[in-house]
């Protein structure tokens, strides 16, 4: 879906129907966007919960669970989310797709609160 609207994508596995550890692939996609090689990701696992607090052990990376259209937006608007994660297990294909365009499409507002708020998150990066 992603490179059928002209978005170029960086897959970074699975490519397997075994059983995988998502802190694996929540490293390699925090990795990826820390590098500057990928501007946001997306992260699936049963829940999406796994895979959000993995992802977020990596300073810098703002990982949200997002099963509806609000939080998605919301999300990258206020918080500057930069990774989006979903549960396999709780929502399904269309909605998926919904939840990834909404994501990619919204722009972090820049209003003064929200940036207030996410250097302060980076103070407790910096602290623990």
């Amino acid at each position: 879906m992603l490179r059928e609207a002209g978005a170029e994508v960086l897959d970074l596995g699975t490519n397997s129907a075994a059983p995988v550890d998502y802190p694996d692939y929540a490293e390699a996609l925090g990795r990826a966007i820390l590098e500057g090689r990928a501007e946001r990701g997306v992260l699936v696992c049963g829940s999406g919960v796994g895979a959000s607090v993995a992802a977020n052990k990596l300073p810098g990376i703002r990982a949200a669970v997002c099963h509806d259209c609000f939080s998605a937006r919301q999300g990258v608007e206020d918080d500057d989310a930069n990774v989006l994660c979903l549960g396999g297990r709780v929502i399904g294909p269309e909605l998926a797709a919904d939840l990834v365009r909404i994501f990619l499409q919204a722009r972090f507002s820049g209003a003064e609160r929200h940036c207030r708020r996410l250097a302060k998150v980076r103070i407790l990066e910096e602290k623990y």
